[in-house]
């Protein structure tokens, strides 16, 4: 049996769902998209041979088993809720939501009806940061001390996305607060967190920042750093490294090719990726994979509503430390 998914929301995440839903995901069918802006979803819909409707509501009517919510973060919620209350499976992009609010009362309908919501942290399917944190998760680490989780962009983003992404930690950094959760198994109970704008000072001017060093305590006592920046000028840089009283596991970046080259000046090689897609293809489309069978077969969610909120009631601490220069309990 295919599993119908819809796409709401056909701007660059949205676009990419979209393609691998329509050619690379195994037991999955596009069942139509949909985006605000009407010239979006009719450019998809044409490419990808796939019906097109005026509103969310017609997608439904057309008969779906899941839908796909890449939408503004402002719409998650309700989109969420709708969803839930015909009994369609969900898979939502990261954040659910820039209100705590909000994320309760999205995750009390999903609870109410009985249905399913994945949440798009697609960095637990990558197959390097998961090796990573199932040797740790065996006990091959030993009692975890340290976690190190280093993010850095290639380009910060257009500053009319900035000023509407809800800052650093909640866009960028809430993937690497979800990874200190997967990897380590254990809640967060404290954040410290720095920052500056050194990267554009449009980004500051727009009350954010680009550069950030945060510390979090674990209810295990591991302590994680995270180090991000939305400018590394030799490429997308994703490293996961976990530390143990008996021994050390990490991810590193791939290069873009594995040759190498040696002559009196030393050693050079292949730069690592630039684009977001050439480092985590694989983890995104076994997140499809994931959230497919699940539908099918009736499992639970891959990544349930629980593991969309905790991330988030971090960043928010992580702000708060930001702007009060204290370790914030959580």
């Amino acid at each position: 049996m295919s599993v119908r998914v819809a796409v709401l929301g056909c701007g660059r995440i949205g676009r990419m769902h979209a393609e691998m839903l329509a050619r690379r995901v195994g037991g999955a069918e596009l069942a139509g998209v949909y985006d605000i802006v009407t010239e979006l979803a009719t450019e998809m819909a044409a490419r990808l041979d796939v019906p097109q409707a005026g509103s969310v509501d017609e997608l439904y009517d057309r008969g779906v088993d899941a839908v796909a919510i890449c939408t503004s973060t402002d719409t998650h919620a309700d989109l969420i809720a709708g969803a839930a209350a015909l009994g369609v499976a969900v898979f939502c992009e990261k954040p659910i939501s820039l209100s705590l609010d909000d994320v309760d009362r999205a995750l009390a309908a999903v609870d109410a009806a009985g249905t399913l919501l994945h949440v798009g942290f697609n960095r637990r399917f990558d197959p390097s940061h998961q090796a990573v944190r199932d040797a740790a998760a065996r006990g091959e680490l030993g009692d975890l001390h340290l976690v190190r989780i280093t993010s850095r962009d290639p380009a910060p983003p257009p500053i009319e996305y900035v000023r509407r992404s809800g800052g650093l930690f909640c866009d960028m950094t809430i993937h690497d607060f979800d990874m200190a959760r997967y990897v380590t198994g254990s809640e967060v109970v404290s954040v410290f967190a720095t920052g500056a704008a050194l990267v554009d000072a449009a980004i500051g001017a727009a009350g954010d920042i680009d550069t950030a060093a945060i510390v979090l305590r674990h209810e295990s006592g591991c302590l994680t750093t995270i180090d991000n920046s939305r400018r590394a000028v030799y490429g997308y840089d994703q490293r996961v490294e976990a530390f143990g009283s008996s021994g050390v596991a990490a991810s590193d970046n791939p290069p873009v090719n594995t040759t190498w080259r040696r002559d009196a000046t030393g050693l050079a090689g292949p730069p690592i990726g630039t684009f977001f897609l050439e480092r985590y293809e694989q983890s995104y489309l076994r997140q499809w994979a994931a959230f497919v069978a699940a539908v099918r077969d009736g499992g639970p969610s891959p990544v349930p509503g629980g593991d969309g909120r905790a991330p988030l009631v971090v960043a928010l601490a992580a702000a708060e430390s930001l702007a009060t220069g204290a370790t914030v309990a959580v």
